[in-house]
């Protein structure tokens, strides 16, 4: 009779769906009726630009290389939003109701991969609470391993793991024991203080004291070892090394408390062989792993992206163990969150657009891409067609993924269920040499690791592009955005982390778009939709918005000082088509803002910040790889800085940008403001003097528009005297740079 209602009870929840899709009809009834009558007008604005090469009264105070130049940059604007639309087309929200899901003995088991690369950008106390908060997921623990891969192969990290570790058995008990919601030690323990009493008082303020002495022990052996001359984080060989209890003691203390696998992986790095940097490091991880537990699905996490719900694990099966979507879902992508970024968000570090406007939106169509931390990944959507298609021949499985007889082994077995797959013991000496040799910098020669298998090598933007190559292959994803932030990890809040890292993207980014890869060509080839291939071009080419970024900061400035009209008189027709352009993307950018629960003065922030990576990072990261693709220099990867300064924090905690920053940044930045300073004063006294209005309004609004959301700029330059304002001497060559470019400006207008 039990194991009949047992079975009643299980067919039952088997039939009730766990996840809901709902459609945002008005967003997307607007979104399309914006898309329609801003297409009317940019066809009119094409028409008027078109129309001055044929017209036989055209305007030859106007130079046609600098109207063509203008139309040019129009075009490139036009073309970047007609690709964005594509991601507005149906957007999508999602829930879940993880508590249908089947008992605990039925889920499968999970690999929670979390890379590190430099303790001294990424502290390691900070890292280890990314590790315990994954060890502590609303999960059976016995089906949680968690990997570090750390490529600096730093003693501190391996240490701080041990110390991790011991903590843990104190720490998950607890969180257990209590139930408790926010399990990274580092947030709980700074969240405000409430009055509490009894036992859960005091066996708070227990684990309190043995979490100040673990800080206090990897910070002590932090910084006996951090500056060690005989580290080398370029050249080292493997260590894979599974993590124990410390003592007797430890191992005692929690009776039979059943704890997550923790594995410490170093890869073997040599100068002579590419690493291919992050996705190098998660190919390794994800050999090593499919050897010592090799979990049917993957957590991925960036080491400062801790677990803010322990449910995530749970909310992400709802998805993967429904069979009607199940056999084609490749990841499910949560939004990053950023639990350091100040209300005023001054460095737009929450991308807004990105995870409250275009994931849904991709969601609606094939799923949104990898966003680098934070997502569920099916491993056998890693493994390509021959694994897919159950092709176990063992020469076949060897030409792709390598020569290790026991990963081969474990490859074989993936389309067995879990519990039946019969691993062997992880902590045998032969798995862990065998781990070793996968780890080696060797393994992946004569290989397609990189190239047809795991993680994809050919852009440092490897979640883009593996998510891409998966997409085309077929495969879905789905995006979850709950109302409590399943992660919650560090954003950037200083000026030169944000260039620095928007660099780095837009350099792998155009590299994809540039290529033969380009999900304009390559994608409209494969399984991909259209309208997901479109979206997936307009983030590989939209660092190209350097192109009209640089022109309608340069040009119209330069002609209003010698009096060139290049937009229509304010009695013409046409100006219309330029007033409700720019009124239609302002006010739709603007809905959007509202409908993702943000404020107006994101609008301002987000403006500003448009104009500022496109005129440095943008056009660097473009000239990067176009520089790599004609060989003249490699590709490089550095690691955000994750270290807090007390003086920057300051800053931006008071809403001031912290001019610091190497001067290829500045010099653009300030330069462009000072020439729209130019432009203003002398084209308003050149107008006073001449009285030609009708034909400069469009010209005198873009300076002062530029100058209005380069207040910051503005503000550093004159108003501000603390070491995060603009430096005088660049103030001083930005200023002999302007001046170079007007006399220039004239010997070509007088030509």
């Amino acid at each position: 009779m039990v194991q009949f209602l047992r079975k009643g009870r299980m067919e039952a929840s088997s039939s009730i769906p766990r996840h809901l899709c709902h459609l945002n009809l008005l967003f997307m009834l607007i979104s399309r009726a914006h898309m329609l009558l801003h297409s009317i007008a940019l066809v009119f604005l094409i028409h008027y630009r078109a129309s001055f090469f044929f017209s036989e009264t055209q305007n030859h105070q106007i130079p046609t290389s600098i109207w063509s130049l203008v139309f040019a940059a129009e075009l490139v604007l036009a073309f970047i939003w007609a690709l964005n639309q594509a991601a507005r087309w149906k957007t999508v929200t999602r829930k879940v109701f993880p508590e249908r899901l089947p008992e605990d003995e039925k889920l499968p088991a999970i690999d929670v991969f979390v890379c590190t690369a430099d303790p001294t950008k990424e502290p390691t106390v900070d890292v280890m609470n990314t590790v315990l908060s994954a060890m502590a997921l609303d999960y059976p623990p016995e089906k949680i391993h968690v990997y570090l891969s750390d490529d600096g192969s730093s003693p501190v990290t391996l240490f701080g793991m041990r110390e991790a570790y011991a903590f843990a058995m104190w720490w998950l008990p607890f969180c257990r024991k209590y139930g408790l919601k926010t399990r990274c030690p580092k947030a709980y323990f700074g969240a405000p203080e409430e009055e509490e009493n009894g036992e859960y008082a005091s066996e708070k303020q227990k684990i309190r004291d043995k979490y100040e002495l673990f800080k206090e022990r990897v910070n002590k052996f932090r910084d006996q070892n951090l500056g060690d001359p005989s580290i080398n984080g370029r050249s080292h060989s493997p260590v894979i090394g599974v993590i124990r209890a410390n003592s007797q003691d430890d191992e005692g203390q929690t009776g039979q408390l059943a704890m997550p696998l923790l594995v410490y992986v170093s890869r073997e790095k040599r100068p002579s062989y590419p690493h291919h940097f992050k996705a190098g490091a998660l190919n390794v991880l994800l050999r090593v792993s499919g050897v010592m537990s090799n979990s049917p699905y993957i957590l991925g996490l960036d080491c400062d992206m801790y677990s803010n719900d322990p449910s995530s694990a749970r909310q992400a099966m709802c998805f993967h163990l429904d069979p009607k979507i199940s056999p084609s879902l490749a990841f499910v992508q949560f939004p990053q969150i950023f639990r350091n970024i100040s209300e005023n968000d001054i460095y737009d570090s929450k991308l807004r657009s990105v995870f409250w406007v275009c994931w849904h939106g991709m969601d609606g169509l094939q799923g949104p891409l990898l966003s680098g931390t934070c997502y569920y990944l099916k491993r056998e959507a890693l493994y390509g067609k021959l694994v897919q298609d159950g092709t176990y021949d063992p020469m076949d499985l060897k030409a792709v993924f390598g020569g290790s007889n026991e990963f081969i082994k474990r490859l074989q077995q993936m389309k067995r269920p879990y519990e039946n797959r019969g691993t062997d013991c992880w902590e045998t000496s032969m798995v862990l040499r065998e781990a070793e040799d996968l780890a080696s910098c060797r393994y992946e020669d004569s290989t397609k690791w990189g190239k047809e298998v795991g993680f994809m090598y050919f852009s440092v933007v490897e979640d883009y592009f593996t998510s891409f190559t998966l997409h085309c292959k077929g495969w879905a994803s789905v995006y979850l955005n709950p109302p409590r932030p399943q992660f919650l990890g560090t954003g950037t809040t200083n000026l030169n982390d944000l260039l620095v890292q928007g660099t780095r993207w837009s350099s792998g980014l155009i590299e994809v778009g540039l290529s033969r890869f380009c999900p304009l060509i390559y994608g409209l080839s494969t399984k991909i939709s259209i309208l997901e291939a479109l979206a997936y071009a307009e983030l590989s080419l939209f660092p190209l918005y350097f192109i009209p970024a640089w022109c309608f900061g340069v040009i119209p400035q330069l002609c209003l000082l010698h009096g060139i009209p290049l937009y229509p008189k304010v009695l013409s027709p046409y100006f219309l088509v330029f007033l409700f352009i720019f009124l239609s993307s302002t006010s739709k950018q603007v809905y959007e803002i509202i409908w993702s629960g943000h404020s107006l003065h994101t609008w301002v922030n987000e403006r500003r910040h448009w104009m500022i990576k496109s005129v440095t990072c943008h056009m660097y990261g473009s000239m990067d790889a176009i520089m790599k693709k004609i060989g003249l220099r490699e590709a490089s990867f550095l690691p955000t800085n994750k270290v807090d300064d007390d003086e920057q924090t300051k800053l931006y905690e008071m809403g001031l940008f912290d001019f610091q920053a190497p001067a290829m940044f500045l010099i653009p930045l300030v330069g462009i403001v000072i020439l729209n300073m130019f432009a203003l004063v002398g084209g308003v006294t050149r107008a006073l003097l001449v009285g030609y209005w009708e034909e400069i309004v469009v010209q005198t609004f873009l300076s002062i528009f530029i100058l209005s959301v380069s207040y910051p700029i503005i503000e550093g330059m004159f108003l501000r005297k603390d070491k995060g304002s603009v430096p005088p001497r660049i103030t001083v060559f930005s200023a002999i740079g302007v001046v170079a470019v007007l006399a220039f400006w004239n010997i070509f207008v007088s030509v």
